[in-house]
């Protein structure tokens, strides 16, 4: 649900960096907005090792995996700055390696394992469209009726 209610906030231009341990569920996170995008939930892979995927739906969709990269001059080389002024949402996963070569503006969501189904998420908002997409997933999990849940959730602008 968290997923789907991020999906239909994210705007174009908009990059988020995810972070988490390895099992932690960045690329499942992934499939939910990519789903609530209209994008098929299943042709999402993880792209360890094609690094770079891209998906057509409301929004193009960009996932991108920096767990291989050994550093910034390699995340460089690949073009992936590139990507942050065309169209489309972009979701990069391990973002924390390379904090510096990301735009000032990311919205930044952290993955804690809690329990063998639970997750504790920490969005935080890095720039005023982060900040826009940070309030308005305030009012999109109030209409999805998430704090219901006693969710783990905690926002931080």
């Amino acid at each position: 649900m968290f997923g789907h209610a991020l999906s239909k906030v994210l705007v174009s231009g908009t990059v988020v960096g995810l972070v988490g341990n390895l099992g932690a569920g960045k690329t499942q996170l992934v499939k939910a907005i990519a789903g609530g995008m209209g994008i098929d939930r299943d042709s999402i892979k993880s792209p360890t090792f094609m690094l770079i995927q891209e998906y057509a739906g409301r929004e193009k969709l960009y996932h991108i995996d920096c767990y291989r990269l050994k550093d910034e001059d390699e995340f460089l080389e690949l073009g992936i700055d590139e990507l942050f002024y065309s169209e489309g949402v972009i979701l990069i996963e391990w973002a924390d390696k390379f904090p510096d070569v990301l735009p000032e503006d990311t919205l930044w969501i952290s993955i804690e394992v809690t329990g063998v189904l639970n997750r504790k998420l920490t969005i935080s908002a890095q720039g005023s469209r982060s900040g826009k997409i940070l309030l308005a997933l305030h009012l999109e999990l109030d209409r999805f009726e998430l704090n219901k849940f006693g969710g783990d959730s905690q926002f931080v602008q």
